[in-house]
């Protein structure tokens, strides 16, 4: 089963951190202090990031999480210039890991 990946840059993350657990009825599954989170649905996979190159409340980026089926984390951009990522909800761990080591995120 495909979850479709939303990314979108904050200046606000702590607010957005609070706003985004009650509109999804749920507190994120990770938080890497004052920069990232990120919330794991039934069907959406969203990350909100502190992002000085992004406007705050604009797109990153969109994607697909997969069960299986991506070999490797992926990504390309579309006619309109929007990135597309496509990888499993491990190696979205192993990404969150690597970019901010000791935040020892594990997919549940």
């Amino acid at each position: 089963m495909k979850k479709l990946h939303l990314a979108i840059s904050t200046d606000k993350i702590d607010e957005t951190i609070a706003d985004y657990s009650h509109r999804f009825g749920r507190a994120p599954s990770v938080v890497v202090q004052g920069e990232y989170a990120l919330w794991r649905t039934e069907t959406l996979n969203v990350s909100i990031r502190q992002d000085a190159s992004c406007p705050s409340g604009t797109l990153r980026h969109l994607g697909w999480e997969e069960d299986t089926s991506a070999e490797k984390f992926s990504n390309e951009t579309d006619v309109n210039g929007i990135v597309w990522e496509r990888f499993t909800a491990q190696q979205q761990a192993d990404e969150i890991n690597e970019t901010w080591p000791g935040t020892d995120y594990r997919v549940v």
